[in-house]
């Protein structure tokens, strides 16, 4: 016999059911677009036996969010509506409301994450967090501009009335009866069953085909077959499940580890480290002697996105960084070609650049504990030592010094006058979202030095901006034309297409940097300029076919740019280093210019010394391999335009690379230490 308000529950879990299957084909269809449009091979490359398992994990572990949507129409609307009529007579536009929006939800996580690949080169991973301080302004810039932005948007909206038909059609075809048995006692029974049996498939689609949650699908028991492809291993993962890793976890683990784990840590780098002291003050060095006469004025260029890939042989089609490449040419230039950044976006590198220490993901330069400290507790920080020296310490950024809280962070580093782009360059000046047009910005820079020029040495740290997305500075106005940076035809590429006026942009700044330094050269001919990249940034269009190979190389990824030049600099003072990282700048400095014995403080050795490996939070490198820590792979270092093997494994240098980290962590936690 029937049992009042079951015949409902029956025909809406059916509903369910039925709604429920799509998310995971969404799911798979993503996964697909993903792999045939950023895949480093093509589809038939791989074998099929890795793809198969690529969808097969993939499918499992999304269930993990997937299989909440059928949790959500199964308690918020079927079970109401099987007692409430009002209720059960809407429960199909709820329930396609809700379809609606969960498969707007995955539309927008996939286009998101399709974004983030296209300028970090990879999924979504704990980089998000620091996007909470960027210029909102700037992002919607680079969406509607660089990204197609209104053509994603206009397809979500044909998205999702698809969604919106494909759910109706499922809601309204019809169900299957339920089983009726002659006795109140055996139709209990068997809606019991059924009711059980709804809960119960949640938790098996929930815990991966299995009622045992810890054999629940997670990153670690990714088949190797497809871990150890580093693409399809990140293909494997879901967006919105790549969303929840990286909504818990807000902070690296080494910031909240014990005292005892980061002393065991630190020792690796530190052996008398007992953990009652300020780790920084292990590191104190002694000047050799100054091995050039002491400059008047030093400056620092970091390069906004700028790299090492434009000077590899690989590219010299791409003709993108000739003004620098002649600067690198003359004598007393010194060149390390294998460079590491000390973060991997824009504000961790300027941190560590600055404070001296690693930034490590941890935004420095917004926390009030950094900016409240004093220069004893940390003593490493590159404007505070060489303020010691006598040097005047400023700061110029082409953008407003509001962005990364600046204001406040660079007087804590140290620097005695900062400045922003939009403070000092005429009003009517030209800007983007970041910042003003990098030539007016440097040549103000360049007016205010030689107005500004003394007695007392100088010491600026100039940042640039224009390099960055979406590259929509009017170049031709300016004398850079598309031609001026690459001979068409080459590949694929199009004249007025999103590469070529990336090239033109990159020209653009880099000539705007080549005519300040020589005008520069001009007011003080023996000045110690130091060029280099706050990091990476993905400018080769393997879809165009300018390569044989389709996919970066780990040193393309990786690694930024580094010249030095003074005209005393000789080869013999790098002690034929071929290996350096942002770390080994500032003692470098000290060692060029600093008399003997002057005590300074530096994680990192000089480039004056032989350096055998670099090792930073991020990444590992050698004379003949680079690695990259999150992924657990490796790669041979040299220069390629053909494919290179990836090995994927155990890192080297582990603890070190645990011992930066904590060491960042520890100070963090021990504020009371600037006292």
């Amino acid at each position: 016999m029937a049992i009042p308000g079951f015949e409902a529950f029956f025909a809406g879990w059916q509903m369910d059911l039925r709604l429920a299957v799509v998310p995971p084909i969404l799911c798979a269809i993503f996964r697909f677009v993903f792999i045939y449009l950023d895949g480093p091979k093509k589809i038939s490359e791989w074998k099929k036996s890795q793809l198969f398992t690529c969808f097969r994990y993939g499918f499992w572990w999304g269930m993990d969010i997937n299989s909440r949507f059928y949790l959500l129409t199964l308690a918020a609307v079927t079970l109401p509506a099987s007692f409430i009529e009002a209720y059960m007579g809407i429960s199909r536009e709820i329930r396609l409301v809700l379809f609606v929006l969960y498969g707007l939800i995955l539309y927008c996580a996939f286009v998101g994450k399709m974004l983030f690949y296209y300028h970090f080169h990879d999924v979504y991973n704990r980089n998000m967090w620091l996007g909470k301080n960027a210029d909102k302004k700037n992002l919607l810039d680079i969406f509607f501009n660089q990204n197609h932005g209104a053509l994603l948007l206009a397809g979500g909206a044909i998205y999702s009335l698809g969604i919106y038909f494909l759910g109706y059609w499922l809601l309204t075809q019809p169900a299957i009866a339920l089983p009726t048995l002659g006795s109140v006692a055996g139709q209990y029974a068997l809606n019991t069953g059924i009711f059980l049996f709804t809960i119960a498939l949640y938790y098996w689609f929930n815990f991966g085909g299995t009622f045992r949650h810890r054999l629940k699908p997670e990153w670690d028991e990714v088949p190797e077959e497809v871990k150890n492809d580093v693409f399809l291993g990140k293909a494997t993962m879901d967006d919105l499940v790549a969303l929840k890793i990286v909504w818990k976890h807000p902070a690296p683990e080494f910031v909240a580890q014990s005292d005892e784990a980061a002393q065991r840590n630190i020792q690796a780098v530190l052996p008398e480290f007992s953990g009652k002291e300020n780790p920084l003050t292990g590191f104190l060095r002694h000047a050799q002697g100054a091995k050039i006469n002491r400059p008047k004025h030093i400056f620092f260029i970091l390069e906004e996105s700028h790299c090492q890939t434009l000077y590899d042989e690989t590219y010299n089609m791409l003709n993108v960084v000739k003004y620098t490449k002649k600067l690198r040419s003359e004598a007393g230039s010194l060149v390390i070609n294998n460079f590491q950044p000390a973060g991997m976006i824009s504000q961790t590198a300027l941190g560590s650049l600055l404070l001296g220490i690693y930034d490590c993901d941890v935004e420095l330069n917004e926390n009030k504990i950094i900016w409240d400290a004093s220069q004893a507790w940390l003593p490493t920080t590159i404007a505070g030592q060489l303020a010691k020296l006598g040097y005047e310490t400023s700061f110029w950024y082409g953008g407003s010094l509001n962005w990364g809280s600046l204001v406040h962070f660079v007087p804590a580093a140290g620097f005695a006058h900062a400045y922003g782009g939009p403070n000092f360059c005429p009003p009517d000046a030209p800007q983007t979202w970041l910042g003003v047009y990098d030539h007016i910005y440097l040549e103000e820079v360049a007016k205010r030095i030689e107005a500004e020029a003394g007695d007392k040495p100088q010491f600026h740290f100039i940042y640039t901006t224009s390099n960055h997305g979406p590259y929509n500075i009017p170049y031709e106005k300016y004398g850079i034309e598309e031609n001026d940076a690459v001979d068409l035809p080459l590949g694929k590429l199009k004249s007025g297409d999103m590469d070529m006026r990336r090239f033109a942009g990159i020209l653009y700044a880099d000539k705007a940097v080549g005519d300040f330094v020589a005008r520069m050269k001009k007011l003080d001919k023996d000045s110690l300029f130091i060029l280099t990249g706050d990091h990476s940034s993905a400018v080769a269009p393997f879809d165009k076919e300018i390569l044989p190979r389709k996919d970066m190389l780990l040193r393309e990824r990786i690694l930024t740019s580094f010249s030095m030049h003074h005209p005393q600099l000789k080869p013999e003072m790098f002690a034929g280093n071929v290996l350096g990282e942002h770390q080994n700048i500032l003692p470098t400095i000290m060692e060029l210019i600093a008399p003997a014995g002057h005590e300074y403080y530096s994680l990192k050795p000089p480039l004056t010394e032989k350096i055998q490996h670099i090792v930073t939070p991020y990444s590992w490198m050698t004379e003949e391999s680079i690695g990259y820590y999150k992924d657990n792979v490796w790669q041979k270092l040299a220069p390629s335009p053909q494919e290179v093997p990836m090995e994927h494994g155990e890192m080297q240098y582990r603890q070190e690379w645990q011992a930066w980290q904590s060491i960042t962590g520890w100070l963090l936690r021990h504020p009371e230490e600037e006292q």
